[in-house]
């Protein structure tokens, strides 16, 4: 386990170190969930138009139930094993560079990656059929976000690691849920109708 911890200090100061204050402000930027919302705008409008406003609005509300798993599970997962994050860290934070607006005290694991994750697996699923591009766009969202952790010096690359591994298990439990919601509440044909 030790072994394992050293590495991803060692991964973690590799991939932070590579970062130049030329960037600082863009993974800034990217890091901060509010910039995501012209991307989630986008997402709503592809939804309405493949699924109609009703199953749309049933995708979104599983949408806010899966952001808020991720996030109480990484909560409870950063309370229970209180690894401080890299900014925090002796031995760690003096060759670190910390370029984030603030520091909180645990690190394990990345809400960010688990929920970035979680919306990755769930809409790709939903939006495969309608749109063959998809999953590669979520993907290369998804993986800006969940770097910008480790550039902006709050997360370990196993923070992140294991918020992918968990994001993607929260998003296909309920990428299943909202498939069965909708055998259960909306005609059989549901993947051709739009006005339901």
């Amino acid at each position: 386990m030790e072994q394992l911890v050293e590495l991803d200090h060692e991964i973690f100061l590799f991939l932070n170190n590579l970062g130049n204050p030329a960037w600082d402000d863009f993974w800034n930027f990217i890091t901060n969930k509010f910039a995501s919302i012209p991307f989630y705008m986008l997402l709503v409008f592809f939804l309405y138009r493949a699924l109609g406003w009703k199953k749309t609005l049933l995708s979104l509300v599983l949408v806010a139930a899966v952001i808020t798993c991720t996030d109480q599970l990484s909560n409870l997962f950063k309370h229970f094993f209180e690894r401080p994050r890299p900014c925090r860290q002796e031995g760690v934070m003096e060759y670190a560079r910390f370029v984030a607006v603030r520091c909180g005290r645990y690190g394990y694991f990345s809400a960010h990656a688990a929920s970035s994750a979680a919306l990755v697996v769930f809409l790709g699923m939903i939006l495969k059929t309608y749109w063959k591009h998809i999953f590669g766009v979520l993907i290369v969202w998804g993986l800006l976000v969940s770097y910008s952790r480790i550039y902006i010096g709050v997360h370990y690359p196993g923070d992140i690691l294991t918020g992918w591994i968990i994001g993607i298990g929260i998003g296909y439990t309920f990428y299943l849920l909202f498939r069965f919601l909708l055998k259960k509440y909306f005609s059989p044909s549901v993947s051709g109708d739009k006005t339901a």
